[in-house]
């Protein structure tokens, strides 16, 4: 689904990326793990297009990416939830989701009604400005927003920053609903027991390429590992 080959990318003169390499396959949801500042934002504004890659491929279904514009690679089946949410708050629930339908090159996957099912509380406050909504009800309605675009790879960045643990157990369910329909997910997260929750594999990133990859299965039982890269126990 996404191969990416030692990609370089960065901001002015500094580089964060350094020759980073990493895949996805179909239906897989994937954990990119670090401490702060090693480049996990970066490699999801790089793979969205928002930061524009010195060097290397990114391919999605075959197709190359690499110094393509956001709403192109939007376009070619790829949905970025940013960390921060960014909604529009004098916009109402369903008017964000209404602006973000459209059909894609593989049919309307995520039509508003089953993103409603996925999250219920957003139905009962669809008329409202989503600057209303609480923290946990604007990050569904981040993963909504970008869900009915019809992505075939959706890229999640730390989505459960600041939520409470309940609102975090909720978004695992979520995320475990949309893996099992055949999505395949990147997600930046610092809560361990979300990304362990959700994704089948992990890679662990330190100064901006990737060192290490495994199952979530091993790295969460090997605390020594865990504790080398992340400064954390598994």
């Amino acid at each position: 689904m996404l191969l990416v080959r030692d990609l370089n990318s960065g901001y002015g003169s500094g580089t964060v990326l350094h020759g980073l390499s990493l895949e996805v396959r179909t239906g897989q949801a994937l954990a990119v793990l670090g401490r702060n500042g090693v480049g996990k934002t970066t490699l999801l504004s790089t793979l969205m297009g928002l930061v524009r890659p010195r060097q290397g491929s990114v391919r999605l279904d075959g197709r190359e990416l690499a110094g393509c514009r956001p709403d192109q690679i939007s376009r070619a089946g790829m949905a970025l939830v940013p960390q921060g949410r960014r909604i529009w708050p004098p916009v109402t629930v369903h008017e964000h989701l209404r602006l973000a339908c459209r059909v894609s090159r593989r049919g309307q996957n995520w039509p508003i009604p089953r993103l409603y099912e996925l999250f219920p509380g957003l139905a009962a406050r669809r008329n409202q400005p989503a600057g209303q909504l609480s923290g946990g009800e604007q990050q569904m309605l981040a993963i909504c927003r970008a869900l009915a675009t019809g992505p075939s790879l959706i890229l999640l960045d730390e989505p459960s920053e600041g939520l409470a643990p309940a609102i975090v157990s909720h978004l695992a369910v979520a995320i475990n609903e949309m893996v099992h329909s055949g999505l395949s997910v990147v997600i930046v997260e610092h809560n361990l027991r979300l990304a362990y929750a959700v994704a089948s594999d992990v890679a662990v990133m330190v100064r901006g390429t990737v060192v290490h990859t495994a199952a979530v299965e091993d790295f969460s039982n090997d605390h020594q590992r865990a504790h080398q890269l992340l400064g954390v126990d598994a």
